[in-house]
């Protein structure tokens, strides 16, 4: 009876490993496809019998993409908007959340949930006010329009909360009997001390915006100031299909991501775990 459930026990273990595999199989192939594409002249990607890898490395896509097309320029401009937006999103999100976590103010609880309540709210929602609120600005084609509307995350300010909600209250009474003012204890003591969570909102904040389509679509017109989600369907046109320098140039726009969290992995799932078990 014993050996018969644990020869049954390994049979579903198998299964469900061979499903996780299936799962991941089916996750990067696309992704693996990519990159051979990105080395394949443009009639070898229409070639039949169908051919995975190409005959030869044929660099000449990326050639094209860096001396034809604004690829650099595209770059630039998403990396500006990341930037700025995650840097933006993680300092005004750290600083409500130790407000949420730390203070106590009137309509404290019935303002964090009006907040968490915008979570629910799919962006086509905000569109058209956001739209309106840009053209009376007059910040059409310009960085304002790509960075500012989205500097608050109420995701951030609800992970922040939840992470700073297990720091010593006593740890930042000592440093106000010691004189810290709470400029000061928010920069050398919640700044240090938030640093798993706060790569978990970078991480969050910089993949949503450098892969952001919709807004820049709305705002921006001009072509030197296409983000590369703009920039690289641009590619495909009616008259032009530049496929394989589409996807030498989708390589060259993933890996910015997967650098920043190869390099910040380990923190993020520290944030991650941290604002899972604090509440």
């Amino acid at each position: 009876m014993v050996g018969s459930r644990s020869i049954s026990a390994r049979v579903l273990q198998v299964i469900g490993n061979a499903v996780l595999l299936f799962g991941v199989f089916l996750t990067v192939m696309p992704f693996l496809y990519m990159i051979s594409a990105s080395f394949k002249p443009g009639n070898e990607l229409y070639t039949i019998p169908f051919r995975f890898f190409p005959k030869n490395m044929y660099i000449g896509n990326y050639q094209q993409l860096f001396g034809q097309t604004n690829f650099v320029r595209w770059f630039g401009n998403s990396t500006f908007m990341a930037l700025g937006r995650t840097a933006l999103a993680v300092v005004l999100s750290l600083m409500a959340a130790y407000g949420f976590a730390k203070f106590d103010f009137r309509f404290k609880n019935v303002l964090f949930l009006l907040l968490i309540a915008t979570l629910t709210l799919p962006i086509y929602v905000i569109l058209i006010p956001l739209y309106s609120m840009m053209i009376g600005f007059g910040w059409i084609n310009s960085y304002w329009a790509l960075i500012l509307p989205f500097g608050a995350q109420a995701i951030g300010v609800f992970l922040g909360r939840q992470y700073l909600l297990g720091v010593p209250t006593e740890m930042l009474e000592a440093a106000r009997i010691d004189g810290a003012s709470e400029w000061g204890i928010f920069w050398r003591i919640i700044v240090p001390i938030a640093k798993p969570v706060t790569a978990t909102m970078a991480i969050l904040f910089f993949s949503a915006a450098w892969k952001d389509f919709i807004w820049p679509l709305l705002v921006i017109n001009d072509d030197s100031m296409f983000p590369l989600s703009l920039g690289l369907p641009s590619l495909i046109g009616p008259y032009t299909q530049e496929y394989g320098i589409l996807m030498a140039g989708s390589f060259m726009a993933t890996l910015p991501i997967l650098i920043i969290f190869l390099i910040m992995q380990r923190r993020f799932i520290e944030g991650i775990m941290a604002g899972a078990v604090k509440g």
